[in-house]
């Protein structure tokens, strides 16, 4: 097991790593109550807390006649307040009247995101000890950190959400007016035929414009596509064929909601539509080690690569919408290195690569909603 100073570095990581994982959700009650149970052994106080300068939102240790007494001037809510009202790191005495209680004073330093004091950490002892209030500021700047990341995860699912929401804006208007011209075309030739589209485009209309539920099994992305695919080929007869090509094992990775059909209608609208001749689709999905590989193929007309890069980069036409939403919300989600690749050509073609972990925390921490 080492030295104990090896075994003493482990603690403290180990401590770090629980707290760390409690403050990236954000500073809130319960986020501090769990937080401030792994700071305390890590600052080797008898009380360790976190406020928001309204409130002591967590605590850890004894001593709770501190914790926001207004009869108590040195109390820790009070120091929070003065300390969140000048932004420095600060000490202040406790007054009590229990001759059993030997805390002596609270060390108080804010909390700072983005420019602006949130909140602020504590450590009350015997005594204002040099080397507890010199770990007392450098962990409040490591909370701050964390708490930072918080926002900024908090931001990024924001931005995903907002493009969903504009991905399904996106998506509707064109797709709902060819499925149900194709349908209207079959009431009056085959009644049976458009029968079978219109519960095919209920149930894809009711995938695409569900409430809840940021992530979604593959398998559950295949089959909106295989409905998208139905309606399509009732429009374009034998002018467009499919073929899949999907891993069994590859079914139950979680990929971000509505990612893989834009990718499916865009090789259709802008690869096959404007093509004369029948045109064939592939859709392949492969495990590549800890990864999952998935691509859509077509033969269709291709593209100029340069206006991919700019439909990429959300300053295209608002027909590339799709690919750039569908870009940045892969990027959100598994980092930077999980963006779609396209590789085209005019005359030759287009392929579009979207690679997902086969696992992803954040994607599995949300339900799936079964159909």
């Amino acid at each position: 097991m080492g030295s104990e100073a090896d075994r003493a570095t482990l603690r403290s990581l180990h401590a770090a790593n629980r707290a760390g994982r409690a403050l990236r959700e954000g500073l809130s009650q319960s986020s501090a109550e769990r937080a401030v149970r792994s700071l305390r052994p890590l600052l080797t106080a008898p009380v360790v807390a976190l406020s928001d300068g309204r409130t002591v939102l967590g605590w850890d240790g004894d001593g709770e006649s501190h914790r926001a007494g207004e009869s108590h001037s040195g109390d820790v809510l009070a120091a929070a307040r003065a300390s969140l009202d000048d932004g420095r790191a600060r000490v202040d005495r406790v007054r009590c009247s229990d001759p059993r209680c030997r805390l002596r004073a609270v060390i108080s330093v804010p909390l700072v995101v983005d420019g602006s004091r949130i909140g602020s950490l504590h450590a009350v002892d015997t005594a204002a000890r040099a080397p507890l209030i010199k770990a007392t500021h450098e962990v409040a700047v490591w909370i701050s950190g964390q708490l930072e990341l918080a926002e900024v995860d908090r931001r990024r699912s924001g931005v995903a959400e907002a493009e969903l929401r504009a991905l399904r804006a996106q998506i509707s208007p064109h797709f709902i007016y060819n499925a149900l011209t194709t349908i209207a075309a079959f009431v009056r030739t085959d009644p049976d035929q458009a029968r079978e589209l219109l519960l095919e485009f209920a149930d894809f209309t009711r995938y695409s414009f569900r409430r809840h539920g940021e992530y979604t099994a593959l398998a559950d992305e295949l089959q909106a596509i295989e409905q998208y695919l139905t309606l399509e080929r009732a429009r374009f007869g034998d002018r467009l064929r499919v073929t899949l090509r999907i891993a069994p094992d590859c079914l139950t990775v979680m990929v971000p909601y509505l990612s893989l059909q834009p990718v499916v209608e865009n090789a259709v609208r802008h690869g096959l539509e404007p093509k004369s001749a029948p045109g064939h689709i592939v859709v392949e999905a492969l495990s590549d080690g800890a990864d999952v590989l998935i691509s859509v193929e077509d033969d269709g007309v291709g593209e100029d690569p340069d206006r991919i890069q700019a439909a990429l980069d959300g300053v295209a036409h608002a027909d590339s919408i799709g690919l750039s939403n569908v870009d940045l919300r892969l990027r959100a989600t598994f980092g930077e290195r999980y963006g779609l690749v396209v590789e085209t050509a005019p005359g030759e073609g287009t392929r579009v690569l979207m690679r997902v972990p086969r696992f992803a925390a954040r994607a599995h921490a949300g339900e799936a909603p079964a159909h």
